[in-house]
Order: structure tokens, then C-alpha cells, then sequence
């Protein structure tokens, strides 16, 4: 199969501390020799001796945490940035989503971004006439299309940039989880793009923090981390572990707080999640028999009515629970509302490690239509463990996955 990227010992390393302030050619001639020699310079390497190769079609995952090089590679493959040493050889149409606001001039209009992008990538007019109605179609953003960028939301601005990238038929798809400023609708729509692209025979590269998506979308994974290659293999395995990492570096606490980047530029979200016994006791280790309750509080401001969904995953990744006020229990919540108390249980799940997710919806269901609009979702929002499922009169201790997920009670009986 063709080759479309190939990455050979690739590495970026950027310059950290003060900011030196700008300088005419003269002085910066005079000062190179002092300037190089100072001992407070420090440097970062955000990439280091990365390789790897890409074929076409391929659809491929980028995972890894915060600050570990994810970002700086696609800036390298979009030509944004160059490499400090090794090299990276693209074939091909490049369309890329990195950072809100990249490509768009914010004194233009929607209309005219639309054709000054098209025109970066070489597209004749016809070309982009064609496209047109398409990109404005897809991006819901008809009223405003002859308004300055420069007066766009962040998921405005998201919208058609991602629209723009993806209807212009590039050769490969660079995605960046810029996405993650969307509303949860519009995320959907994008990776169904994403999805018909890739089946359309394009490549696609997709950084994310959502392992579902994740799994869902790409056939391989690539994991950075501080900048190396940890390791590259089938996505649902490599993320299984990523996420298995994850729990064991930093614990499984009872109380979790979302940071600053996972909430940006969302309006109404969940913050915090704590984890109780029916006691009142913060835990994380629980009987199968135990009832496990939820202090949940949210932040922002909503006009409407709203609803939560709780789903309970096991450690494949394979849901075995959804909770949800509205449906099962005909309960929204007035905007006010910004503490939720989720109590549930016994579980009877047998021992090992269970997560939960958490889904916002705003306005009341249409039982009739089904409709759901998802605004905030909190894929690992809290995890916790059965630490003792001893059901039966002889002590044996069922465990998930040798002795299955649920405590069914039996007998056996002479017949």
C-alpha cells in the first residue's frame, strides 16, 4: 500500500523562560555569540527521534497526555512548524483542524475565509463554487456567513473550519482535539465525516483525550508520551492500556475535579464528582452489595431545563449499566439546580475495576421523537472497584471476567 507519510527521526525542541524582546538584524548579529552562551537558557524538547509511516486510507489515533508532543506533530506535517532535526515527507492534500481560529483572517467574512482557504490549497474558484453550499450546509452557520470572523464563537469558528477542512477533498485529515469545543451534536457529526472519509479512501490523523472516539474511529494508535513514541499497535488494545497507566500513576481517588482544559469553552459542565457509601464515607473499594452514592456539581450558566445520564463501563470498556433521570425516572432539573445527588445499588458486580460516565442533556426529552441534546459529557468521570463479591455459603470470590459481570443467586437441588 502507498506510502502518504513517513516520519523519520523527527524532533522539535523549543526554547523556555524569558522572552527575548525583538531585535534589528544588527543587534541580533552582535548578540548571537553572548546570547548562545547564556547559562539560563533551557530548552524543551517536545518531539524526539519520532518515526514511523502512514499509508494511505489509514486511519490513525494520536493519544498520549498533556505536553507530550501531539499537537507539535501535526503543526510539523501541516508545515506550520519545522522539525529542529530529523524530517517528515507528506503526500499529498493536506486539510487540518488544529487550533480555533487557525487559516481564518478575522477581519474576513465566513464567506471570504471559505475561498482564501480554498485558494491556500490551491483550488480554482469552480472548484470551491462547487463546494460551496455543502461547507455551509454541514456547518449550520447560513446567517452568518457575511460576518467578520473576528466576531465568531469558539464553536462557531470551529464549525466551519472543520467543515472548510473536510468538504475541500483532502488527501489526508489532520484533526487536533480542537473538536472538543463543539457542542456534543456537532462532535457526532463530525466524526461521522470523519468516518465517510475515511471509507472514501483518505487519511485520517486524529489527536484526542477520547479513547471511545477513539476506538470507534481509528484502526491504530500512535502513543506519545513526553515527547517519544511509547507505543504504536491496534487501538483497542494500546488504549485499553494507555487508560490502564492512567489508573495506576495516579490512584482512583473518591473525589474528582475536572481541570481548566477539559471545561474550556463550555457553558454549562459537570465540575466535581465525589464517591460515598450509603454511610457517608468517601471510598472507592466496595462490596457487591454495597449502595454507591454520587455528589455531583455542576458549573456555568443554562436557560432550560436539564437531564443527566450515568453509565457504568467495565475495564473492556464494554458498558453494562445506563442510568438516566429523564427517562427511567420522568426527572429534569431546574437551571438552578447545580448539586445532584446519583444513588444506585446493591450492584451485584462481581470484583474488579468499573468507571463512570457522566452525560449532560439540556431541555426536557421528547419521549415521541427521541431527542436528545447532549452538552457536556465526562467520559472517565469517576472510577471505582468491588473489592468483595462473596455471594454464596462457600466464600468463593466471583471476579470479573473468570466468574462473569453480575451476581445471579442459584441453587442446585437434587431432581
Amino acid at each position: 500500500m502507498e506510502t502518504v507519510i513517513k516520519v523519520e527521526k523527527l524532533s522539535k525542541k523549543y526554547r523556555i523562560g524569558e522572552r527575548l524582546p525583538y531585535k534589528t538584524i544588527r543587534e541580533e548579529i552582535i548578540n548571537f555569540f553572548k546570547r548562545k552562551k547564556k547559562k539560563n537558557d533551557q530548552f524543551i524538547w517536545a518531539l524526539k527521534d519520532v518515526s514511523f509511516e502512514i499509508k494511505k486510507g489509514e486511519v490513525i489515533g494520536i493519544i498520549g497526555p498533556n505536553g507530550a508532543g501531539k499537537t507539535t506533530l501535526l503543526k510539523i506535517l501541516s508545515r506550520i512548524t519545522e522539525p529542529t532535526d530529523g524530517y517528515a515527507e507528506v503526500y499529498g492534500r493536506v486539510g487540518s483542524l488544529l487550533e480555533v481560529g487557525i487559516g481564518f483572517h478575522p477581519e474576513l467574512t465566513g464567506r471570504e475565509n471559505i475561498y482564501l482557504n480554498g485558494a491556500m490549497l490551491g483550488m480554482k474558484k469552480k472548484e470551491i463554487d462547487k463546494k460551496f453550499d455543502e461547507i455551509v450546509e454541514f456547518a449550520e452557520m447560513e446567517k452568518f456567513l457575511d460576518t467578520p470572523v473576528k466576531y465568531y464563537s469558539s464553536g462557531m469558528y470551529v464549525r466551519l473550519a472543520f467543515s472548510v477542512a473536510a468538504h475541500f477533498e483532502p488527501d489526508i485529515l489532520l484533526v487536533d482535539e480542537v473538536l472538543a469545543v463543539g457542542d456534543i451534536s456537532f462532535q457526532k457529526k463530525c466524526l461521522g465525516k470523519m468516518d465517510s472519509i475515511t471509507k472514501e479512501g483518505r487519511t485520517v490523523l486524529f489527536v484526542s483525550h477520547n479513547m471511545s472516539a477513539i476506538r470507534a474511529l481509528c484502526e491504530k494508535v500512535i502513543w506519545l508520551e513526553k515527547g517519544k513514541i511509547e507505543k504504536i499497535g491496534r487501538s483497542d488494545e494500546i488504549t485499553r492500556e494507555y487508560e490502564e497507566k492512567f489508573i495506576q500513576k495516579y490512584g482512583i481517588s473518591p473525589v474528582r475535579i475536572r481541570n481548566d482544559q477539559e471545561i474550556k469553552y463550555k457553558k454549562f459542565y459537570f465540575k466535581k464528582v465525589e464517591i460515598y457509601d450509603e454511610n457517608g464515607n468517601l471510598k472507592t473499594g466496595f462490596k457487591f452489595d454495597e449502595k454507591i452514592i454520587l455528589h455531583i456539581e455542576l458549573e456555568g450558566e443554562i436557560e432550560e431545563k436539564y437531564h443527566i445520564v450515568f453509565r457504568i463501563y467495565d475495564k473492556n470498556n464494554i458498558m453494562i449499566f445506563s442510568g438516566a433521570s429523564a427517562e427511567l425516572h420522568n426527572k429534569n432539573f431546574d437551571p438552578k439546580i447545580k448539586k445532584i445527588k446519583i444513588e444506585f445499588g446493591p450492584t451485584n458486580l462481581t470484583i474488579g475495576s468499573y468507571r463512570i460516565e457522566l452525560i449532560l442533556r439540556k431541555g426536557k426529552i421528547q419521549f415521541a421523537t427521541g431527542e436528545r441534546i447532549e452538552i457536556d459529557i465526562w467520559e472517565n468521570a469517576i472510577n471505582f472497584e468491588i473489592t468483595d463479591c462473596k455471594p454464596f455459603e462457600t466464600n468463593w470470590q466471583l471476579q470479573n471476567p473468570r466468574d462473569g459481570i453480575f451476581v445471579i443467586k442459584n441453587k442446585f437441588y437434587n431432581n
